[in-house]
């Protein structure tokens, strides 16, 4: 299908949102992007953007602008976390010549592909807060003023929040895993090498590793427990809640959150994956279609990978009902996949001290010594794949 025919209004403008705006505009696309704050911006915190997230931003020439914002990884290190010794070592330095693993801020790569958008021809309006979205043959989105907007095709890339997820799907609550997370950017005081370290507790872990240059560390720390939290990242904390619930780790745990201020907070929630993805001139797109929980790193990956099929799917069909149907087609299965996985990881970063944590820690840290090969090819369906070849 000619893309060049097609008027296209994006709902968000994350990275999921800007992406898709960006190959639908290469495609020849007309793209406008509604965005409800007041700038196009991200709050604090880093993102990993594997192998796989990062073949859509090399199909998109950006590859080289994301590498000098961003630090190259060069393991994946489980440690314990109140010794600070490695269980085992995922070594991204074995990854294919071809592939490569970045630590990057979020707002670096929003800024990224938002001058790219921009550049292309996309329209970027701010303060447009979506408040319902009616489909048919010509959807029409209203604002919260009032205001309202006809368009051929909505792409929902509006979050967990969505205005367009509840349009196409029944209701469906969330349910409290029963875990928060933390999150903050401290100063590397450290010396902490270009590794994503995972230090791993009983009912908890933390997840810290290099931004820009290295000078500034990510963490994301986790806590089980009863008491449960909002599910937004507006959220701030006390930071000495934070130290407190890792008072049992390692010297390095502690001089990091020693400087943590303010951390954000949010519970974490699972979602089922949306049953319909796409309607009469509608369509959703990374976390409003499926979130994922945070223990694979894959949420920005996949959102990614979303807008670039979409896009693809919408050119090669013979119709916008078509592409749409494809685009479900190509992407509902990889991403529950991704979603369990990482859904797993979780229970696998908490395990409590005793036998079944001594033999699965020894035969991690075996498998990674022995076979470090073996241990990164565990991970080829992931990281391996290439949205930008694959249909």
């Amino acid at each position: 299908m000619n893309l060049k025919s097609l008027d296209i209004t994006v709902i968000g403008g994350g990275i999921g949102g800007l992406t898709a705006a960006l190959a639908l505009r290469q495609r020849g696309a007309t793209v406008t992007v509604l965005e409800q704050a007041e700038a196009i911006t991200e709050v604090g915190a880093g993102i990993q953007v594997s192998p796989n997230g990062l073949r859509v931003i090399e199909a998109l020439g950006l590859a080289d602008p994301l590498a000098d914002r961003s630090v190259q990884g060069r393991a994946v290190s489980l440690r314990n976390g109140s010794t600070g010794a490695e269980v085992a070592r995922l070594d991204l330095k074995r990854l294919p010549p071809d592939q490569r693993y970045l630590f990057v801020h979020r707002a670096d790569l929003v800024d990224l592909l938002s001058m790219a958008a921009r550049e292309q021809g996309v329209s970027v309006r701010l303060l447009q807060r979506v408040d319902t979205v009616h489909q048919g043959p010509r959807p029409c989105i209203v604002l919260a003023t009032g205001d309202t907007r006809e368009t051929d095709l909505v792409i929902g890339a509006d979050g967990i929040h969505s205005a367009v997820r509840p349009v196409l799907n029944a209701a469906q609550k969330p349910f409290f895993t029963g875990q928060v997370a933390w999150r903050c950017i401290v100063p590397n005081t450290t010396g902490h090498p270009a590794h994503a370290r995972v230090h791993m507790g009983p009912r908890r872990h933390m997840v810290t590793y290099p931004l820009r240059g290295g000078e500034m560390l990510n963490v994301v720390a986790v806590e089980e427990r009863d008491a449960w939290a909002a599910e937004s990242w507006s959220q701030k904390d006390d930071a000495d809640n934070l130290r407190k619930a890792f008072a049992g780790f390692d010297a390095e745990v502690h001089q990091i959150l020693s400087q943590a201020e303010a951390p954000g907070i949010w519970g974490l929630f699972r979602h089922p994956v949306a049953t319909r993805w796409y309607g009469q001139g509608l369509a959703l797109l990374g976390d409003a279609a499926h979130p994922t929980l945070p223990f694979l790193a894959q949420g920005a990956n996949m959102a990614m990978e979303d807008a670039w099929v979409l896009a693809d799917a919408l050119a090669q069909g013979a119709d916008t009902a078509a592409g749409l149907a494809a685009y479900q087609n190509r992407r509902k299965a990889r991403v529950t996949r991704v979603i369990d996985a990482a859904s797993k990881n979780a229970r696998n970063y908490h395990l409590s001290p005793g036998p079944f944590r001594f033999v699965a820690h020894t035969a991690l840290g075996v498998l990674s010594r022995v076979s470090p090969g073996q241990m990164l090819g565990r991970f080829d369906w992931l990281y391996g794949y290439d949205v930008t070849k694959a249909v």
